[in-house]
This record gives C-alpha cells, sequence and structure tokens, in this order.
C-alpha cells in the first residue's frame, strides 16, 4: 500500500491561507472572541482584519483549545481520504490543552474505528511554542514528504526542529500578555515603570526574560546582539512582527549585513499569540547554538 503522508495543526502557527493551501496543510482553526462576536482565526478573519478589530477595543481578545471531538473529525475526514499517516502538530502544551486533546482524541478515533488499526497511525508531536515556530518547519515538512521522506524521519525533523530552535521576541506592550497570564515571563518582568522592554526567550514550553532594553531606540541593536550571540552560524532565520513590519525590516537588515543571510521569511503573528502578547512586537525564529 503507498504511503499517504498528511500534516494535521491548528491556525496557532500563523501560516497564511495562501501557504496552507498551497502546500495541502489540515488547519483546524482556533474560535476567538471578541466584541461580543466569535469567529474562526484565518478562516472567518484575516490577521488584518483581526488587527483591525483590535484597534477599535481595549479588550483582549479571548480564545478557547480544540476540543477532542474536532480533532476526532479531523481523523475521519484525512482517513476517509486514504491517508495512512497522520502527523499532527499542536501549539504549546504548557500554554493550552489542544495537544492533550489531540491525544485523547487519537484513542478515541481508534476505538471508534477499530477497522483503521492495522491502516492508519497517528503521530502527536507537542510544537512547545508559538506561531511561526512550528509554521514554517510544517513547510518544510511537506516540503519532504513530497520528496519522498518515511513518516518517522519527517517526525524525527520536527522534533528535532523543536528541541533546538527558539524565539526571541520585544513585545512593546505587556498588557496583554500580562491579562492572559500565559507568558510567564511577562507577568514576572517589573520593568516597565523604568521604560524597560524584555526580550522573552520562548523554547522547551517555558518562556524566560533574557534581557532587558532600555528605550524603543535600542531595541533593534539589542535583539539582533541576543540572537547573534545565540544562534547557530550560517542556518536560516525568520522574522516576526505584529500589524508594524518596520522594526523586523530593520532587525533582518543589520542581521543580514553580520551573517550575509536574509530572513526565510517574515510572519505576522495571528489571532492567539496576537491575544497572548499583543499586537506590537518584533521578533526573531533562530537554530540556538549548543543544543
Amino acid at each position: 500500500m503507498l504511503q499517504k503522508i498528511k500534516i494535521l495543526t491548528d491556525s496557532g502557527c500563523d501560516l497564511p491561507i495562501e501557504m496552507i493551501k498551497e502546500y495541502g496543510i489540515s488547519v483546524l482553526p482556533f474560535e476567538i472572541t471578541l466584541g461580543g462576536k466569535t469567529f474562526r482565526e484565518i478562516f472567518d478573519k484575516s490577521t488584518d482584519e483581526f488587527y483591525e478589530m483590535l484597534s477599535m477595543t481595549d479588550e483582549v481578545p479571548k480564545h478557547s483549545q480544540i476540543s477532542p471531538t474536532r480533532f476526532v473529525e479531523a481523523y475521519e475526514n484525512l482517513f476517509s481520504k486514504g491517508a495512512t499517516d497522520i502527523i499532527c502538530v499542536s501549539i504549546n502544551s504548557a500554554g493550552s490543552g489542544t495537544f492533550n486533546n489531540a491525544i485523547i482524541a487519537k484513542e478515541d478515533f481508534f476505538e471508534l474505528h477499530p477497522e483503521a488499526k492495522n491502516k492508519l497511525r497517528i503521530f502527536n508531536i507537542d510544537a512547545r511554542s508559538y506561531s511561526i515556530f512550528y509554521g514554517y518547519p510544517i513547510i518544510e515538512a511537506v516540503k519532504k514528504i513530497r520528496k519522498g521522506a518515511e513518516p518517522e524521519d519527517i517526525v524525527a525533523f520536527l522534533e528535532e526542529w523543536f528541541n533546538v530552535c527558539a524565539m526571541y521576541a520585544v513585545p512593546i506592550n505587556l498588557k496583554y500578555a500580562r491579562r492572559s497570564g500565559r507568558i510567564s515571563a511577562a507577568k514576572a518582568f517589573a520593568g516597565e515603570l523604568l521604560g524597560l522592554k524584555p526580550i522573552i526567550e520562548f523554547a522547551d514550553n517555558t518562556t524566560e526574560t533574557v534581557d532587558k532594553i532600555r528605550g524603543e531606540k535600542n531595541i533593534v541593536p539589542k535583539l539582533v546582539e541576543c540572537v547573534e550571540k545565540r544562534m547557530t552560524p550560517q542556518t536560516p532565520y525568520i522574522m516576526i512582527c505584529g500589524k508594524d513590519d518596520t522594526l523586523a525590516k530593520e532587525v533582518e537588515k543589520e542581521l543580514t549585513k553580520r551573517t550575509g543571510r536574509k530572513a526565510e521569511m517574515t510572519a505576522h503573528i495571528g489571532g492567539v499569540v496576537t491575544s497572548n502578547i499583543g499586537p506590537d512586537l518584533v521578533a526573531v525564529l533562530i537554530r540556538r547554538k549548543n543544543k
């Protein structure tokens, strides 16, 4: 029997809808509530439309985890279309119950469909972070699948990426992070009254403040210094921003000078990530040294 490997993930991966379609990725959207309206991230509202909604209110958006039932339905759908292997990558398990729900759903699916036991394998992977941290390697994984890679090789590639990589983010305003309570490093940071901004490392299911920046004019040089010190030389990096990409462009320009490489891509954070860190930030995703 020919293998048919499918990748399933959630909308927290922050891939634009065009890429989701181009690479044939199955995406379960998070539902977000803002201004009394509930909508599906990416599918009902684009990221730009979400930023626009956010600009008109002081409310912090709410979102809920993806239920086991929705995962069961997704597994059933992919199995009915001939999938022999499903690689399911879920948002950071420390910040959402979604990963655990995907595992519960796997057990439920095989109870409901015993005929699938020798025909389908489901691999559940915890992305261990947020946003393009898992969106980018999912695209790379699809490229590998198209070249004939085995499911076990894809799983190993993704696990290695999630173990080695880190995002370094500077949120311009910590209001969202503090209110959501999901980013512990922001909750613990007490420098705002002094005009300080944290550089937060997102990796290994945790967040940690690794440096402090005084004044907005120092954001670019300090973030570049932080990233350059930690990144594996001659490896790809990805820029991440919110609604404004000005700082991301400046950081990329400086990193290009220092490393000789442009960013592989620039990603805008989507609704779920914005709800937890705010719409204004600049971040860099890298492969860390000594990991």
